[in-house]
């Protein structure tokens, strides 16, 4: 796996600045893509090999060593092997690997950001982005979940069905996401499972305790430095 250091998805990964391309990126996927195009399982899948490639190079970018890289990328190399299973065949088992797998998929992606958002240096404008991206990424991390439930557990949502084509399930729960994360809570769509519902708790304290977290931490950090730089100038 080789990924050139000029390659245009490596250099998101290796400048701070490319934390602002990942959230453009995000919101054409969250706000565009999806929103309106959901139900294109074709486009889906592009729009998912993209972001696989992304990660890849990701992976590439900010491991420590070649064997490293390597090793990580096992996570999404089995994801797409269990994914094409599951196209040609669908079994029960193959089903919860695909679950798990996505699931892992959505927690390295997250690692990744946080990565490039806590690593050492002054907290700049990009980081409070990438914080953002972060943001972004658990909600489609919790998207999936509440998606693969919908799909598998009869009557686990109550769902306000609309009249516009463009409407997917996929769309549904992206949005139902934003609503929980933010705690806004319009009501149209109703987690009637307890495992729904306890998801959609965690979620929404997920919500209430990241933006106080990472927003400390930012601040701890900006406040390390910059005693620092005033010693220098001494």
């Amino acid at each position: 796996m080789i990924v050139k250091k000029d390659h245009f998805l490596y250099s998101f990964w290796t400048q701070e600045k490319g934390l602002s391309g990942m959230l453009i990126l995000l919101c054409i996927t969250h706000f565009i893509v999806i929103p309106f195009f959901g139900s294109y399982n074709r486009l889906m899948v592009a729009v998912n090999i993209f972001w696989m490639l992304f990660l890849f190079a990701g992976i590439v970018a900010l491991s420590k060593h070649k064997k490293q890289a390597i090793s990580i990328s096992i996570i999404p190399i089995l994801f797409l092997i269990i994914q094409y299973i599951n196209y040609l065949n669908h079994n029960v088992f193959i089903l919860f690997a695909d679950l798990i797998f996505s699931v892992a998929i959505m927690l390295l992606m997250i690692s990744l950001v946080l990565i490039k958002v806590l690593e050492p240096g002054p907290v700049t404008t990009y980081r409070i982005v990438g914080s953002i991206v972060v943001y972004m990424l658990l909600v489609h991390f919790w998207s999936t979940l509440y998606l693969f439930l919908f799909e598998h557990i009869e009557g686990s949502f109550q769902i306000t069905k609309t009249k516009f084509s463009s409407d997917s399930d996929r769309a549904s729960f992206i949005y139902f996401s934003y609503i929980c994360i933010t705690s806004t809570g319009f009501g149209e769509i109703l987690p009637l499972h307890p495992l729904a519902r306890s998801l959609v708790q965690i979620e929404v304290l997920t919500g209430v305790l990241y933006p106080v977290i990472l927003i400390g931490r930012l601040v701890s950090d900006a406040n390390f430095a910059f005693p620092k730089r005033g010693k220098r100038q001494e």
